[in-house]
């Protein structure tokens, strides 16, 4: 149809995807009117130069956008428009997580009324520990740093939670980093206890575990339930998906070969210099490792960070060194924050080999530990 022609109603929907009735709606809203409006029957004819903007606003309205939204995006600049669409989807998520934690509060709400009146109903709150509320943050936020928003596998963005007498432990994992922390509680669990719990309800909750000086942690059978004195409940769900079998992957690990001690700040410092996306760990006492290096033996030395394929000086960080020479290579997004969540002012690396995995924790505090995979050279 040539540009100059115009299009009855019916013809234009077609064209743009919309219906006759949306058309006359989105006329009436102001949001879309026709070029022309016949005076004696009132029907409507659009142009050619109006079908984009008719399929924008299919486009806008299929991301649940309110018609004065719509308007505002299609009468801004590109970037205003950019803006005002990612403003509305970060919206839409935020309310999406809202209503995920209020669907847990409801089903466990639910669990508790039915097991109520009905004994074979459901599974009344099981106690599973107390404990100190800025340090469960802390433990909280450590551990996310190793999940993942994958599609398909909902499961690497949880957090898997162990509790037993002694011990509550939290383990999270993206494939390449797997953090763990284990926790004293002030009260343990009855009856050991295990469970996937999704870390985005985590992450929104941490703040007020933060502020809370004791945490209350119930099971439930679609979630757990943080209590916390003077606050609403919250709720996180649990996952159904079957977590990695991390314990037989730590069970398996080869012993460490190389034991390196170095500054925290020191080796962020360093890694945050390199301008690639690998970043080389390189132990030796004639350099960096090249191929002749032999042992190091127990002595003060080096550790030098430098960029892939080079065998020159690098950044050299004073370490301590147990163990012979070797050169390791990860992804700056892998090694980085396995650092940086790293507890007190000295860091401890234990290496296995060049395509294993380097354990990561305070050099004497263990109860946070991290294991990072390296990359093929």
């Amino acid at each position: 149809m040539p540009d100059s022609e115009l299009m009855p109603i019916g013809v234009f929907a077609r064209r743009t995807g919309l219906t006759p009735s949306a058309l006359r709606f989105y006329d009436d809203s102001g949001v879309l009117t026709p070029s022309e409006v016949a005076p004696d029957t009132g029907y409507r004819y659009y142009g050619a130069d109006q079908v984009e903007r008719a399929r924008a606003v299919r486009r806008l309205r299929e991301l649940g956008m309110p018609l004065t939204e719509v308007a505002a995006v299609l009468d801004a600049g590109e970037g205003d428009g950019v803006r005002l669409i990612d403003e509305h989807v970060a919206r839409v998520l935020g309310d999406a997580a809202e209503v995920r934690r209020r669907a847990v509060s409801v089903k466990a709400s639910l669990a508790g009324a039915l097991s109520a009146g009905v004994p074979s109903a459901g599974v009344p709150s099981l106690p599973v520990a107390v404990l100190k509320g800025p340090v469960l943050a802390d433990a909280v936020e450590q551990v996310l740093t190793a999940t993942v928003r994958e599609p398909g596998l909902p499961v690497l963005g949880g957090v898997r939670v162990e509790a037993t007498a002694e011990a509550f432990i939290l383990t999270a994992t993206d494939r390449y980093r797997l953090a763990t922390r284990t926790l004293a509680p002030t009260e343990g669990a009855a009856t050991d206890w295990a469970a996937t719990v999704d870390g985005d309800e985590l992450r929104a909750v941490v703040a007020e575990i933060r502020r809370s000086a004791v945490v209350r942690v119930e099971a439930g059978p679609h979630g757990v339930r943080l209590r916390m004195a003077g606050r609403e409940d919250r709720y996180c769900a649990v996952l159904a998906a079957e977590f990695p079998d991390h314990r037989l992957m730590l069970a398996s690990l080869p012993e460490v070969v190389t034991r390196v001690t170095v500054a925290k700040g020191e080796l962020l410092g360093a890694l945050g210099e390199q301008a690639g996306e690998r970043v080389v760990l390189g132990v030796g006492s004639r350099g960096v490792g090249e191929p002749g290096v032999g042992d190091v033996g127990v002595t003060p030395h080096v550790l030098r960070v430098l960029p892939p394929g080079d065998y020159g000086s690098g950044v050299p960080l004073p370490a301590h060194v147990t163990g012979p020479a070797l050169r390791i290579t990860f992804d700056v997004t892998t090694l980085y924050p396995a650092v940086s969540t790293a507890i007190g002012p000295d860091v401890l690396l234990d290496l296995r080999g060049p395509d294993l995995p380097v354990t990561i924790r305070s050099a004497d505090r263990g109860d946070l530990t991290t294991l990072a995979m390296p990359v093929r050279p």
